[in-house]
């Protein structure tokens, strides 16, 4: 299983923003902080605006908040925003080809599975992920900024 960039993405900008609770976040600084393309970025903020878990603000002092407190922003609401579908095996898709699938077993356990990883991505919030601001700084790996 692997995750979208998208999801991916969308968890470190959280977080980023978890770091700065007291003031607008930007774009730029982001993007320096991940060396994430803008244009990602930018697509990601507002889905996650738009879900209200993150508020921004537009203009020459704008920037983006949590729109939630990390509490209440649960890391498998965020999958489930940011993942285009959950299609892990061929029968989970519409143009499902595989001669086998009435009598599989597969699926089943491919949903239990995924159930279970969700589960446990639904037990913890951003809160329990937040890293102090000069973590980003010090976290950065060789040769970079």
């Amino acid at each position: 299983m692997r995750l979208t960039v998208m999801s991916d993405y969308a968890l470190r900008v959280l977080l980023y923003t978890a770091a700065y609770p007291d003031r607008l976040v930007t774009i730029d600084e982001t993007q320096e902080a991940y060396d994430i393309s803008r244009g990602h970025l930018m697509k990601i903020v507002g889905t996650l605006a738009s879900a209200g878990m993150l508020r921004s603000q537009r203009g020459r002092s704008g920037g983006f908040t949590l729109g939630r407190p990390p509490e209440e922003i649960r890391l498998g609401d965020v999958l489930r925003l940011t993942e285009p579908d959950f299609e892990m095996v061929e029968c989970f898709r519409p143009d499902n080809a595989c001669a086998i699938t009435p009598v599989c077993r597969l699926p089943g356990l491919v949903n239990e599975a995924l159930s279970a990883f969700m589960e446990v991505m639904d037990r913890y919030t951003l809160a329990d992920l937040i890293l102090q601001p000069q973590a980003f700084g010090e976290l950065r790996p060789a040769g970079r900024g």
